[in-house]
């Protein structure tokens, strides 16, 4: 089958991309074989290229998002048929869907949104169970909860506007989100945001000025380091707030006066530790599926590339380490 693999770095250099042929895989126990149709480009493909030493690399395949049919399920599994269009994020520690077919445990698939397609479905599934993860199961959110507000540091990306549109189609909190290019603050408008603000300047003086409840809640999608000062300023008191970011050392203490949680989020937790409730992924992704089949959640799809090569990658690879892109960025095909 065609696969686009990560060769070893050079010194100081990233991995290399190159289109291969690579055996077909098999599947067994739990594991779906799904032919893939689409998949959606993360920054986590960009880390990992950066951060593969120059002894590992040769057959690594990266690709955390995609959407596809069936091909050939194992005999342990119950949920799936050969056939079924389905959408799923992976694990780390599995070859990912940068190649024609890619072997997933079901328990972290979920079915496709059947209104959507292949290309606007592979861009929801790694930041939909980041964000609903972050907001309900770390953060503690209730549905259809209200009084206060929820801060999205950084809403305009595919995490952020997932988030965005979750606190705002199930709760009833205030969505704030901070964006700074024109583009991204209208891409936070049209997800839903109540007030999006700059965060390329002080954020407490505008946050000051809405008219907006006490913030309970903050999710530093990106920038925690530059704003943790400001972060602690404008919690409330018994807040909560959410990382997802890779920050320097920061001093917690100033949350402490106000007794702050802090909550970490890595959607490949439950996958890679093999969890009891892994098999939560699977049942958040079918709720995902069926609020965008009910006209609440929206694509995050920012832009479709074309087809899928080694040559595309990269330069989508490229795109997001030199600047922000609104949305999430999809390949398909081959």
């Amino acid at each position: 089958m065609k696969a686009i693999v990560l060769l070893k770095a050079g010194e100081g250099g990233i991995g290399t991309l190159r289109d291969i042929e690579v055996p077909k895989p098999f599947a067994k126990g739990q594991d779906l074989l799904v032919r893939v149709k689409a998949v959606a480009v993360n920054p986590v493909d960009v880390k990992t290229r950066s951060r593969t030493p120059a002894d590992q690399g040769g057959q690594v395949i990266l690709g955390f998002d995609a959407a596809g049919t069936v091909e050939a399920v194992g005999p342990g599994v119950t949920g799936f048929e050969v056939g079924d269009d389905v959408y799923y994020a992976g694990s780390l520690n599995r070859a990912g869907a940068y190649a024609e077919y890619q072997l997933v445990d079901e328990r972290i698939v979920g079915p496709k949104p059947g209104r959507l397609s292949y290309v606007e479905a592979a861009a929801l599934p790694l930041t939909s169970i980041t964000a609903w993860e972050m907001l309900f199961a770390r953060l503690g959110i209730r549905e259809r909860e209200g009084g206060s507000s929820v801060l999205v540091l950084g809403g305009g990306g595919g995490v952020g506007s997932m988030a965005i549109q979750l606190a705002r189609r199930l709760t009833d909190l205030t969505v704030i989100a901070t964006a700074f290019r024109p583009e991204s603050r209208a891409w936070c408008q049209a997800m839903g945001a109540h007030h999006v603000v700059d965060h390329a300047t002080a954020l407490a003086p505008q946050v000051s000025q809405l008219e907006a409840p006490e913030m309970r809640y903050a999710f530093a999608v990106v920038g925690a380091e530059q704003h943790w000062a400001e972060l602690a300023q404008l919690i409330a008191p018994q807040g909560r707030l959410g990382l997802i970011d890779d920050p320097e050392p920061v001093d917690l203490r100033l949350f402490k006066t106000k007794s702050v949680s802090i909550h970490w989020e890595n959607m490949f937790t439950r996958s890679v530790f093999r969890t009891p409730d892994m098999a939560e992924q699977g049942r958040l992704l079918a709720r995902v599926a069926e609020l965008v089949d009910q006209g609440e959640i929206a694509t995050t799809l920012g832009e479709d590339l074309g087809p899928l090569s080694a040559a595309a990658l990269d330069a989508a690879h490229q795109r997001i380490f030199q600047s922000h892109v609104p949305g999430k960025m999809v390949l398909h095909g081959f």
